[in-house]
């Protein structure tokens, strides 16, 4: 589980479990107008072959317990889910709490997203995107992505174009 930012407040991303979907479903109904159901998060829990849902939490002020995973006040503070079939990635779903966001956490997971697959092989990362998201249009752009086209309707709860993004993973 990789530490993410240090100080007094510790940012670690790990596996998401059955017991966080309070926590990520909060996130997605703070950031989405069209947001996921339970049983869609539980479907990528359980699809262990291809999707990787990951939640960023936050240890305020504790030390780090190697052999005890599961940390009483452990708090998600967002959520990457990405499918990887053979070396090809799909990033479906990212948010951070609107409160945390510009710590960097959402940079991080995808980072960690980035290099993970790359490690594993891909060759190659795609997402869709709202067009007026500016803030993750800017950050995709950093980490490399590159706008392919558009998806015309592709969101709803105002219907909007999304961009296809893409990132080449093994250069």
């Amino acid at each position: 589980m990789p530490d993410l930012i240090k100080g007094e407040d510790r940012y670690f991303i790990r596996r998401m479990r059955e017991s966080d979907l309070p926590a990520v479903r909060a996130i997605e109904l703070l950031s989405f107008s069209n947001p996921w159901s339970d049983n869609t998060f539980r479907g990528e829990i359980q699809n262990t072959s291809v999707s990787f849902p990951m939640v960023v939490v936050r240890r305020p002020g504790n030390p780090v317990v190697a052999d005890n995973p599961v940390v009483a006040d452990e708090e998600v503070m967002g959520y990457i889910i990405f499918w990887q079939i053979r070396d090809d990635v799909q990033v479906n779903n990212v948010a951070v709490h609107p409160d945390c966001r510009g710590r960097g956490l959402g940079e991080a997971m995808m980072r960690y997203a980035i290099a993970r697959t790359r490690e594993a092989g891909a060759a190659f990362m795609t997402l869709e995107v709202r067009q007026s998201n500016t803030p993750a249009v800017t950050l995709y752009k950093k980490l490399g992505f590159e706008i392919m086209g558009t998806r015309k309707n592709y969101y709803t709860k105002p219907d909007e174009d999304a961009y296809v993004m893409a990132l080449v993973l093994d250069q």
